[in-house]
């Protein structure tokens, strides 16, 4: 199954230095029955795309949780075994962990296949959700808007032997 684990540039770091998505459990994104549900799609990939997208959403969050880290989102898609990605079945109607998944243990990177980060170009609107985040998870308007500002950027691709040109 293809998880998608959020994490920040430091977290990435680490990840790399270390060899393994750690410590366990880990909190990733997949095609569950949840998000196949709530997408309405037989389209693998764009079921995938949704999952790659909670993911740099929670991402997002872990911006807003380490103000000393890069103001970009970072998403590692990992392969781990179906068994290993157990979703809560206390939140199945959650819709905030629609697709989410723990995994109980540390993921290798070898498992790794691919890395998404931000462009450049959205910087300025990560930190800008970022900022926002509080306010629009008490219901302000302008507030979403700013964080969907961010949402709006698509995460760029990136093979696992760039991740040294990514952290460094």
């Amino acid at each position: 199954m293809r998880v998608y684990v959020p994490l920040t540039l430091p977290g990435l770091a680490e990840a790399h230095k270390t060899g393994e998505l750690a410590p366990g459990p880990l909190t990733a994104y997949a095609v569950t029955p949840g998000l196949r549900e709530w997408y309405v799609s037989d389209d693998i990939e764009e079921l995938e795309y949704a999952a790659l997208n909670r993911a740099a959403a929670a991402s997002l969050r872990m911006l807003a949780g380490d103000p000393d880290a890069p103001r970009r989102r970072v998403v590692v898609a990992v392969d781990v075994r179906d068994q290993d990605a157990v979703a809560d079945p206390d939140r199945v109607l959650d819709a905030g962990a629609l697709g989410e998944v723990r995994i109980a243990s540390a993921v290798p990177m070898a498992k790794a296949a691919a890395v998404h980060v931000d462009a450049d170009d959205a910087v300025v609107d990560v930190v800008a959700a970022v900022e926002a985040l509080g306010a629009a998870d008490h219901g302000d308007e302008d507030a979403r808007f700013t964080v969907d500002g961010a949402e709006d950027h698509d995460l760029l691709w990136y093979g696992v032997q760039e991740i040294p040109n990514i952290v460094g």
